[in-house]
């Protein structure tokens, strides 16, 4: 034996609980086998999911082998190891082709001379990787000790053991910090319960309990501020999903050239300033729901690639060979007509079936007969809470008024109406919300707005609106010098949202 056999076991032995970094463990344990095994050359290989062999250290061979991953299928040697629970030696006269021929660091390899030993390294019962020796003298492994072998064998499968155990601990530990700082991003979109008597809401409680307990894709649609995500939370909450997360992902919102790896995830290296493995949205969402808000946003190309996860609930990170399998239920969200998108070729139709297997559609605030009375009270509700002022009323005339209204942003339009006119109520010391207080929503100037976006003849309601929030838009910059944060700010949204949908309707600051 080159050194004291008991004092190298007890280096490896002590490498298992340490918490160097595995390159670190790998390598160590190679060492220790050179130190003890008459061999020029040694290896360690760790066997993927894909039934490839990847070598994770090495001593005598080239460290470009690192880089490589090794079939059995083609390699006989390799493949007549790993089929084998014994140690298993190649004499100098094998027949079978070296794996490592040309890559051994010494000049006399070049003559191909040479005795060779590998063992399979099993966890119980668990093939998790290989073991090689190769030595340049003929009969090197003659005298070698099974039971020493076995037993640095047993050694280097505990090794990969604890390293591949702490991989998976670091990676769910990652995904659960992950998860959980997504969810209190997302906690914001618990905009509270689902108000109203009318038989259309009625309708759809009972459409959200039929789709619920099962896994379908559901498509819910409707226009803008109906509460489609609302809908959406309510679906997961009565599913059998519901302990489980529910991710949102703002398809309008995804940065462009990255949309792919937030959905997907990347690994590090897949792109500039990828500096670690990401899981991506429907990673995070395994065993959970995703809610895919604003879907007739989302970029063909990564439509197709939506689609394979619904079909095969099959993915692959940006930059990796690797598939991964995830158990998602998708719902997703969209005030577009997708058949129009379909139609002009903006969505595709085979992903447009896919979801629509159970649609849902949330009806405007125009046709909920005697909602807005309730939602008037409730939202009112949750002002006082807010400012502490129990005793702040809706004026009898003020909910006419309000029951007059078109309401095109819907209850997200009403709410945020209600908001201002109760806080100019409330700047005037007064107790009671009166009509004249909503000149700061519907009021005034701001209903002319309304007015003049009414149309006389028959016209298609998407360009309505979309004229109408170009003139938002523009009105908004004008208040605030050109500048798009502030705009956003005075339109209370998000300034990527706006640019985005500023830049689509041809505004510029």
């Amino acid at each position: 034996m080159k050194a004291n056999l008991n004092k190298v076991l007890l280096d490896i032995a002590l490498n298992l609980s340490s918490n160097q970094h595995s390159e670190a463990q790998y390598q160590l344990l190679i060492d220790g086998i050179d130190k003890v095994f008459p061999c020029d050359a040694s290896a360690l290989f760790v066997l993927d999911q894909d039934g490839f062999l990847t070598p994770v250290a090495v001593k005598g061979i080239s460290t470009s082998i690192l880089a490589r991953r090794f079939f059995p299928a083609t390699h006989p040697r390799l493949e007549t190891i790993m089929q084998s629970k014994q140690p298993v030696r190649f004499g100098a006269d094998c027949e079978l082709p070296d794996p490592f021929s040309g890559i051994l660091l010494s000049e006399e390899a070049e003559l191909d001379v040479h005795d060779c030993m590998g063992c399979s390294l099993y966890v119980e019962g668990q093939l998790v990787g290989v073991l090689t020796l190769d030595s340049l003298t003929v009969g090197a492994f003659d005298d070698i000790d099974p039971v020493t072998m076995e037993t640095f064998a047993a050694l280097a499968a505990a090794t990969l053991r604890n390293i591949a155990q702490v991989k998976a601990l670091k990676a769910q530990n990652k995904k659960h910090k992950s998860v959980t700082q997504t969810l209190i991003q997302q906690a914001r979109l618990q905009k509270g319960e689902m108000v109203g008597l009318s038989p259309q809401i009625e309708q759809l409680r009972t459409n959200i309990a039929t789709v619920a307990q099962s896994d379908y894709a559901v498509l819910i649609t409707g226009e803008t501020g109906v509460g489609k995500e609302l809908v959406a939370h309510s679906v997961h909450a009565q599913s059998h999903r519901a302990d489980k997360p529910m991710i949102y992902v703002n398809c309008a919102a995804l940065p462009e050239g990255l949309a792919e790896s937030e959905l997907f995830g990347h690994v590090k290296g897949a792109f500039t300033g990828a500096n670690s493995s990401r899981a991506g949205k429907f990673e995070l969402a395994d065993g959970g729901t995703i809610f895919l808000d604003e879907l007739g946003e989302l970029p063909l190309m990564l439509q197709a690639k939506l689609l394979r996860v619904i079909q095969q609930g099959e993915l692959q990170r940006v930059g990796s060979d690797q598939h991964l399998l995830v158990n998602v239920r998708i719902i997703a969200a969209t005030n577009r007509s997708l058949e129009q998108e379909v139609a002009t070729g903006q969505f595709r139709a085979d992903l447009y079936h896919r979801l629509n297997v159970f649609p849902i559609s949330v009806p405007p605030l125009r046709k909920r007969d005697g909602d807005l009375p309730v939602l008037a009270g409730y939202l009112l509700e949750k002002v006082r809470s807010q400012f502490n002022i129990p005793n702040l009323h809706l004026h009898p005339k003020s909910l006419t008024w309000l029951e007059k209204q078109s309401w095109p942003g819907n209850v997200r339009e009403l709410e945020h109406t209600l908001t201002r006119a109760a806080l100019r109520a409330i700047q005037q010391q007064q107790q009671m919300i009166r009509i004249g207080h909503f000149d700061a929503g519907l009021g005034s100037s701001d209903e002319g707005i309304f007015q003049d976006a009414l149309p006389n003849e028959s016209q298609a309601m998407r360009g309505l609106v979309e004229s109408y929030q170009k003139r938002l838009i523009v009105h908004a910059l004008n208040k605030s010098n050109g500048t798009w944060s502030q705009a956003a700010e005075f339109l209370q949204m998000d300034r990527g949202n706006l640019y985005r949908m500023g830049k689509k309707l041809g505004v510029e600051a």
